[in-house]
């Protein structure tokens, strides 16, 4: 099952969890000075040579829906880990508005915050932020102390969800003991022990070695399949944004350049610098049959479900008799049809005009 078929279809799924209005963030000695001309359409590079401040989000606007995982990704200095951080305000913006479940964050008290960050958001650190003093259990406990749960359900709890992520028989060693991989699994029981509605994930998986990565990836699609929390994770790593995201929003010099359905970003992409950002994928592991399905068509040959990838449905329309297959959703409602010169073309990765100065990831 992919990840885009695990989500329960109701009418409460698209609602925005957290809305985020027009933040900026400046870093520096004045910030609120220097607005006037970031608005006014002053850019990173020429804020910091005239003024000697950052600008670390640029008018940033994104909604992300509940029960789903929202993907901020972008190279380093991008600000994607500026932006997370505002969301339970560890930084305070400049100017703008948090709205989570419809409340202010920016007009919340000192206790109302405190609340907000024990009960509904948890947050998993790319350097695992384990306490080395602390056991497995210990650490895996500590969300839960401190939300004032005794200490007898914390532990069963913390019990629980460590046998969820596969550290059964480890409670009682520590973490200078265990590998990264193993360490980053206390860190996610430990989010996920203190049921928070909200999971905070800041390159998570980065400091993984690339196969461990992928199976922390998989333990977390596998729980998001039950849990339907709303996760925010930061990644500079696209590969691993088109695998569990749902939405992923790119950034650049602290603006979203792009965001969206990751296949409408493949597909779809809104400039050169983004072009050039996919230009490296397997586009036919990535892309989804869905993405390319001529709508009100028929084929005569088997029918691909629309979630299927592109290299997963290739064998079937080489098969089929005039090249053509009908699509479906997963409950085999018809989508269109495919087709296999329309599924070649989709393996080509679009052109830039050359204009753009860009990265590459």
């Amino acid at each position: 099952m992919g990840k885009h078929d695990i989500l329960p279809q109701d009418d409460t799924v698209d609602e925005p969890k957290v809305s985020i209005k027009n933040l900026y963030k400046i870093f520096g000695d004045n910030p609120e000075a220097q607005m006037e001309a970031v608005r006014g359409g002053m850019g990173k590079p020429e804020l910091m040579d005239q003024t000697g401040h950052a600008l670390g989000l640029n008018n940033i606007n994104l909604d992300i829906p509940a029960r789903k995982i929202q993907v901020i990704m972008g190279l380093s200095g991008s600000g994607k880990s500026t932006l997370i951080r505002h969301l339970n305000r560890l930084i305070e913006p400049t100017a703008g508005e948090i709205w989570v479940d419809g409340e202010d964050v920016l007009a919340m008290d000192d206790k109302q915050l405190r609340d907000l960050r024990r009960f509904k958001m948890s947050m998993v650190f790319q350097k695992f932020g384990l306490l080395p003093h602390r056991t497995v259990l210990d650490n895996a406990k500590y969300g839960l102390e401190i939300q004032g749960v005794s200490d007898k359900e914390a532990g069963e709890r913390a019990v629980k969800w460590l046998e969820r992520v596969g550290l059964a028989g480890f409670e009682d060693q520590y973490p200078s003991q265990l590998s990264g991989g193993q360490q980053q699994r206390v860190g996610l029981a430990r989010a996920l022990a203190t049921d928070a509605e909200i999971l905070l994930m800041d390159e998570a998986f980065s400091a993984l070695d690339p196969l461990i990565r992928t199976d922390m990836q998989s333990i977390l699609l596998e729980l998001q399949e039950e849990l339907h929390k709303t996760i925010i994770f930061i990644t500079h790593d696209l590969d691993e944004a088109l695998n569990i995201g749902d939405n992923i929003a790119i950034l650049r010099d602290g603006e979203i350049i792009q965001s969206g359905d990751p296949q409408d970003i493949v597909m779809n992409p809104a400039d050169d610098y983004i072009t050039d950002f996919i230009r490296d994928i397997n586009r036919a592991k990535v892309v989804r049959v869905r993405s390319i399905v001529k709508k009100g068509e028929s084929g005569a040959g088997e029918a691909i479900k629309g979630t299927m990838s592109l290299e997963q449905a290739l064998p079937k329309l080489h098969a089929a008799p005039d090249g053509c297959c009908p699509v479906v959703d997963r409950n085999g409602k018809a989508l269109g049809a495919v087709t296999l010169d329309g599924l070649i073309d989709a393996l080509k990765a679009p052109e830039t005009d050359g204009d753009d100065d860009v990265r590459y990831a």
